[in-house]
């Protein structure tokens, strides 16, 4: 039987380099790529694939939140984290989201490979650097994820602190999330006060470590906008 497979990854070599490999493998069939969690979870319930393959720092929803969503909306999609992160935090919070697996970015395709048939086959897959990680993560449980993002905050205030993270504005994510603008900032006192954060600046620095954001994502964004204000200057004056 073909596994079908959709990748979700924000850098588009990554994207290319695994469908390419994947799609040689004749168990496999990547019917779908996704460059965000938003894209992810619309192509799941599109594509209905047997494994969602997903990175976990990615712009407008990181991984996390787009694992949950899946497994909420589409629960027959098994899910597999591929990411550079080793922290005990984030392993454990894309197993708490409902992943089945979590392979490092260094391991070999055919690490990638066995793991994707173990948790189509509803088994637990980790890298093996990782099963320590996972084990004494767990055995200090109560100490090993007090003050993370994923038990501190809700879902809808780690989505807000990503975009806000990310260079988005209240009106930018009100329209987004298709919520008031007071309500988006009354999300953000409401995050702030709870951190004890003071500033957008220390909120960014806090969404990059605990991995709701990415160090390119705010850079992305910017180049974004500015391209956008020269396309704009530039088409003053032109006429039709």
């Amino acid at each position: 039987m073909t596994i079908r497979i959709v990748l979700a990854d924000d850098h588009r070599m990554m994207r290319d380099g695994l469908s390419a490999l994947l799609n040689k493998d004749s168990g496999f069939d990547v019917v779908g790529v996704a460059e965000d969690g938003l894209g992810a979870i619309r192509l799941a319930r599109e594509l209905l694939p047997d494994v969602l393959v997903t990175d976990l720092a990615m712009p407008g929803m990181n991984g996390i939140e787009a694992i949950r969503r899946v497994r909420a909306e589409t629960p027959s999609v098994h899910v597999l984290c591929l990411s550079v992160h080793t922290e005990d935090r984030m392993v454990l919070a894309g197993i708490d989201a409902g992943a089945a697996g979590y392979v490092l970015k260094d391991s070999s395709f055919e690490d990638l490979a066995l793991a994707i048939r173990k948790v189509m086959a509803r088994q637990i897959y980790l890298s093996p650097g990782l099963v320590g990680v996972f084990v004494e993560g767990y055995r200090t449980r109560g100490s090993a994820v007090v003050g993370s993002a994923f038990s501190q905050l809700t879902p809808r205030e780690r989505e807000i602190v990503q975009l806000f993270s990310e260079g988005h504005s209240t009106g930018q994510i009100a329209e987004q999330l298709h919520l008031s603008a007071k309500t988006v900032a009354t999300h953000r006192e409401n995050v702030l006060h709870k951190l004890r954060i003071e500033s957008i600046a220390e909120l960014t620095r806090y969404a990059i470590r605990e991995g709701l954001s990415s160090l390119e994502a705010p850079c992305r964004n910017t180049l974004a906008a500015t391209s956008t204000s020269k396309s704009a200057k530039l088409g003053k004056g032109v006429s039709p």
